[in-house]
């Protein structure tokens, strides 16, 4: 029997997916749990232009992204920090510390699309990743000085 999958089912196939599956298979697990449906002439016909306007959609997404992306790796920010007189910062600067300064410079990052290996917690200039789209990653730089 084919079934279009509802959902990502490790070793059988992605959501979308059309696949050839046991009658038993699909009568008591997949349509039960609603991990899929019977695979029609007009079931097929809806799930591609569903895909169609996915693909649509991400490269649409895409776009944007690049375009951001390239707004700021021209764009660099600068967080001020207190130190002590040995020049050593009060804490570090984390990924929410970032994304703060971004937002006050009028970039919405998510502070989960930062890519920091550890937190800064010195004084320079660093390069850090920002992922803004599966495919679409920008550097960005970002000054620390202190007040």
């Amino acid at each position: 029997m084919e079934v279009i999958l509802c959902q990502t089912i490790k070793k059988l196939g992605k959501i979308g997916d059309v696949v050839k599956v046991k009658d038993g298979y699909a009568r008591n697990y997949l349509f039960p749990r609603n991990m899929a449906f019977v695979a029609t002439p007009g079931n097929v016909k809806k799930i591609e232009q569903q895909k169609a306007k996915q693909a649509q959609e991400y490269e649409q997404k895409k776009g944007e992204a690049l375009g951001l992306a390239e707004k700021l790796e021209k764009a660099s920010i600068t967080i001020t920090v207190e130190v002590n007189d040995l020049e050593k910062m009060y804490g570090s600067i984390t990924e929410a510390d970032i994304a703060k300064a971004f937002s006050d410079d009028g970039f919405e990052i998510d502070k989960k699309a930062i890519e920091l290996e550890k937190p800064i917690d010195e004084l320079g200039i660093y390069d850090i990743g920002v992922q803004l789209h599966p495919d679409v990653k920008a550097k960005v730089r970002v000054w620390v000085a202190k007040k």
